[in-house]
C-alpha cells in the first residue's frame, strides 16, 4: 500500500532474501530511503547461530526485538535482548548473535548508511551446496565486513 510516495508493510511483508540461514525480509531500501538507511525485519529460528563474528566499517545497525530472545555479543560484552529491547552495534565494533532459546526471534534492525541489502543479495546469489569461504570472504570485503574469528577456525 502506497501512502503519498510512502508505503505500509504488514510484519513479515516485503523482499525475503534466503541469505545466512536466517529469514530476512527488506522492509526499506536505499532506493527508498535516499541511502539514508535500509530496515530488514530478521527471523531468527530457534537454536540457531547468526553470522560469526564480524564487524561493518562502513555502517552502524540497530536491532529492536518484536518477539523471543536473542544473545548478542557486542564488542566483547554479551547481552540478552527481549521484546521491546533496543540495542546499537556502532560500526567498527565486533559482534554476534545466536538464538538459543527454544521459540523463533523475531528482529528489526534498522542499519544506516543503507547498503547492507545489497550484501545480502550477494551471498543468497552464491552457488548452492556447501559455501566457498573464499568467495564468501570476497563478498564481505567488497561491502566492507571484516569476519573476527581466530585464523585455525577459518
Amino acid at each position: 500500500m502506497t501512502l503519498g510516495g510512502g508505503y505500509m508493510l504488514p510484519s513479515r511483508e516485503g523482499h525475503a532474501i534466503a541469505a545466512i540461514g536466517l529469514g530476512i525480509t527488506v522492509k526499506t531500501d536505499g532506493k527508498s530511503t535516499r541511502d539514508a538507511y535500509s530496515m530488514f525485519e530478521y527471523t531468527v529460528p530457534p537454536e540457531t547461530n547468526g553470522p560469526p563474528p564480524h564487524l561493518h566499517t562502513r555502517e552502524d545497525e540497530s536491532f529492536i526485538c518484536l518477539a523471543g530472545k536473542m544473545d548478542v555479543t557486542l564488542g566483547g560484552e554479551e547481552f540478552t535482548i527481549g521484546h521491546g529491547d533496543f540495542l546499537f552495534l556502532p560500526r567498527d565494533v565486533v559482534h554476534a548473535f545466536r538464538n538459543p532459546y527454544a521459540e523463533e526471534t523475531r528482529v528489526v534492525s534498522v542499519v544506516s548508511p543503507a547498503g547492507l541489502e545489497r550484501y545480502y543479495q550477494a551471498l543468497a546469489d552464491m552457488p548452492p551446496g556447501p559455501k566457498d569461504m573464499t568467495l564468501m570472504k570476497s563478498i564481505m570485503e567488497d561491502f566492507g565486513i571484516e569476519l573476527q574469528i581466530p585464523s585455525e577456525a577459518q
